[in-house]
């Protein structure tokens, strides 16, 4: 369940909040008058979505170019090769 706190909280109880973030490795959710105005979350969390966005994107290229009649490689091939270097 996502963690919604008043954007005054991050003045007022900033260690409570960080070590939140941490310790839940969820994001917090910051409102300002009542509406949501950001979101605050640990470094490491916030890699973890960038490299799974990647990873997305990624492949997202690899359907699209599987689509338009592009030939993959072997995957057993390319795993060995992968481990030889």
């Amino acid at each position: 369940m996502p963690v919604i706190r008043p954007i005054s909280d991050l003045r007022n109880n900033f260690t409570q909040i960080s070590e939140a973030v941490h310790s839940d490795d969820e994001p917090v959710f910051l409102t300002k008058n009542g509406i949501g105005d950001m979101v605050v979350m640990s470094l490491d969390h916030y890699e973890r979505q960038l490299a799974q966005l990647e990873l997305y994107q990624k492949l997202e290229e690899a359907r699209k170019a599987i689509a338009a009649g592009e030939k993959g490689k072997d995957a057993k091939r390319a795993i060995k090769a992968m481990m030889k270097s």
